[in-house]
This record gives C-alpha cells, sequence and structure tokens, in this order.
C-alpha cells in the first residue's frame, strides 16, 4: 500500500518542478513543452489520488468521486502526452532550421 502514496507524491513534485520551470524560461515554445510535461504529471497524481482514496475508504461514494478523477486523470495525461510529442517535434524543427 504505500506504492500509491509514493507515485503521488512523486507525481505532485514533478508537476511542481515542471510549473517552476515554466517560469524560469523565457522561449516560449520551452514553455509550451513543460506546461505539457506538467500536465501529464497532474494526470499521474490525479489518477492514482483516486485509486488511493477508493482502496482507503471502501464506500460507494469514494467509488463515484474516483471513478470522476479517474476519467478526469486520464484525459489530463492524454492531453498532456499528445501535447509533449507536438511540442517536442516542434522544438526538433526548430533546432535543425538554426543549424
Amino acid at each position: 500500500m504505500i506504492l500509491f502514496p509514493t507515485i503521488i507524491l512523486i507525481s505532485f513534485v514533478l508537476y511542481i518542478y515542471y510549473k517552476v520551470m515554466v517560469v524560469k524560461t523565457k522561449d516560449p515554445l520551452a514553455q509550451e513543452y513543460l506546461n505539457s510535461k506538467a500536465r501529464m504529471a497532474l494526470g499521474v497524481f490525479i489518477f492514482f489520488f483516486a485509486v488511493n482514496q477508493y482502496l482507503f475508504y471502501e464506500t460507494r461514494l469514494s467509488l463515484f468521486v474516483g471513478i470522476v478523477f479517474l476519467i478526469l486523470g486520464v484525459l489530463q495525461f492524454r492531453l498532456g502526452f499528445k501535447a509533449s510529442r507536438h511540442y517536442q517535434n516542434e522544438y526538433q524543427k526548430l533546432r535543425e532550421k538554426s543549424r
């Protein structure tokens, strides 16, 4: 049972890390890429938080709230993953042009 809190903590720390890096970075393309990575970390956080809460309480209410959080977590991760791939490709194209 220590696995879920560990994943939750790591994903939350990664979310905060990427958000701080967005503020530090001046390049708009890098900011979008870091935002997409932060969105992926947030999706993992929400997903595993929902699983952990259901396993901890095991009530009908926590099941319904957990299902909503599971869906939101998957959507956040999916959108972040798609944006991450897109901006990574854009960054590679930009680097090739500058050579």
